[in-house]
């Protein structure tokens, strides 16, 4: 264990502030995208996909949030709270807020250069590697990685979490709920594409919805802790809080690393789901994307965190470990912080609740984390129907969900750890080499909304090389029939 600390601290100390220049490069990049385009956002996810391939622009959204709205949200908030005290609360929201920008940049050149495949948008990370950036050994090495960690690693965190809440809230053996959720991941990821959609188009929202209430509830009845709440996390925040001063470069890791496993920005995670989506011009689907980051950590996580500040159910440690404070002695940092919080108000409460929602967030994450999973092994493979390999990764994904429901949380959390963050650094990177085409898609985007047109993609006219999708798409266009007012068909 002492090993996977070791390496977690050598990738994420760096990369806390990395993923922060990287959020800040590409908002001033695209003009503050993420800020000024607002109002499109809301209109870009209420509207109607643009083909009858693909999935719909909220259908995306849902599914990438299905994968960003997980653990993270509950027992990731309080584990950075935990490590880097109140301030850590705020950098996260900082860290949302840039990395919204990075969002916006990743899935915007997921949908650059996607490629249909069997009448589905497929697309990610390796793919605007290979088409973009020209290197297919660097676009498989990562596909054969994050196939690996989100089929046979990181559903072992989602998992795990699942057991320990309801063993917590209802006594119930950790065998038991990893059986039970194994038999419901294996009932959706047998149906294919459409039932993993399905799901999170169902789930998502009333897991959401449900939870943000609860925590209205807690700050309304704590609402004159809020003032007193918000100062204790700006002081600590930047230093100047007389307990919590002195951990102010732990608050901004911590911050940062439970930010991005939670959204996720910048790492690659919702990429995915941004391809499969079917619209007219890339940058609509980057903005639906960086909208998702604001639903995620924002409001979800921000719900969290001021659920367990106001409330004093946390303890903080430093790094060097000085107990700083102890407000819920006999807990341990994760779910247990946010079911105390809620008990507080409502007692016995807070375990069945906070054990029902982290079901509803962790299990809506493993259903994502197979079609993440299922796209790097199209990726890998060229195609859509390998069955032998697609039982291999079915039963691969339920092995490590039954099995993560069983062992060491500490464990589980240093391995999703190192997986998010080499992904992180290796997708970051390959961001910034590709700039120049996220700022000409975005620069399009812009001249054709300031003309008054509803944009639409044209690679050739930018200059972008690899876009085979949006090619073939404008030849389809163009030798489709038009039906004149006599009567008779022509084409394009």
């Amino acid at each position: 264990m002492d090993m996977l600390t070791s390496i977690n601290d050598a990738i994420w100390n760096p990369m806390a502030y990395f993923a922060l220049a990287v959020g800040l490069f590409f908002t001033v990049l695209t003009g503050f995208v993420q800020f000024r385009r607002f109002p499109d956002m809301i209109r870009q996810i209420l509207s109607k996909k643009n083909s009858s391939d693909g999935i719909s622009p909220v259908q995306a959204l849902l599914l990438t949030l299905a994968s960003r709205v997980g653990v993270g949200n509950i027992a990731g908030v309080a584990t950075a709270i935990a490590a880097g005290g109140p301030g850590a609360l705020f950098w996260m929201v900082v860290c949302a807020l840039l990395g919204s920008a990075s969002s916006f940049a990743e899935s915007t050149l997921a949908q650059v250069y996607k490629r249909r495949i069997n009448g589905e948008h497929r697309g990610g990370m390796p793919f605007y590697i290979e088409h973009g950036l020209k290197l297919k050994w660097l676009a498989v090495t990562v596909s054969l990685v994050a196939m690996v960690g989100y089929g046979f690693v990181f559903p072992g965190v989602q998992s795990n979490n699942i057991a320990s809440s309801v063993e917590t809230a209802f006594n119930v053996p950790t065998w038991v709920s990893a059986v039970g959720v194994t038999a419901l991941m294996a009932f959706v990821i047998i149906g294919g594409t459409k039932r993993v959609v399905g799901a999170a188009q169902l789930m998502v929202p009333v897991m959401a919805v449900g939870y943000i209430l609860a925590a209205a509830v807690i700050v309304a009845v704590n609402f004159e802790q809020i003032i007193p709440t918000i100062s204790l996390i700006l002081s600590s925040a930047f230093g100047v809080h007389q307990v919590f001063g002195g951990i102010v470069g732990a608050a901004v890791a911590w911050g940062v690393r439970r930010a991005v496993f939670s959204n996720v920005a910048g790492v690659g995670e919702g990429t995915y789901g941004a391809a499969a989506a079917s619209v007219s011009h890339p940058a609509k689907q980057g903005l639906v994307q960086a909208f998702s980051i604001y639903i995620d950590t924002v409001v979800v996580c921000s719900a969290t965190g001021l659920m367990i500040i106001m409330t004093g159910s946390y303890n903080v440690t430093a790094p060097d470990g000085t107990v700083l404070i102890q407000g819920v002695p006999d807990l341990k940092a994760g779910a247990a912080y946010t079911q105390q919080a809620i008990s507080t108000v409502l007692p016995g409460v807070g375990p069945g609740f906070v054990a029902v929602a982290l079901f509803f967030f962790a299990f809506t994450t493993l259903v994502a984390f197979f079609y993440i999973a299922k796209t790097n092994l199209v990726y890998l493979t060229g195609r859509d129907d390998s069955p032998v390999l697609d039982w291999a990764l079915k039963l691969g994904m339920l092995g490590i969900t039954f099995f993560g429901g069983i062992i060491s949380a500490d464990a589980m959390w240093a391995i999703g750890d190192i997986g998010y963050g080499t992904l992180g650094w290796i997708n970051m990177l390959c961001l910034l080499a590709l700039t120049s085409v996220v700022y000409k898609v975005t620069r399009d985007y812009d001249r054709q909304c300031k003309a008054g047109l509803d944009p639409v993609f044209d690679p050739i006219a930018l200059g972008i090389r690899g876009a085979d999708f949006w090619v073939e798409k404008a030849d389809e266009t163009a030798e489709s029939p038009v039906v004149l007012a006599s009567g008779e068909t022509r084409k394009n």
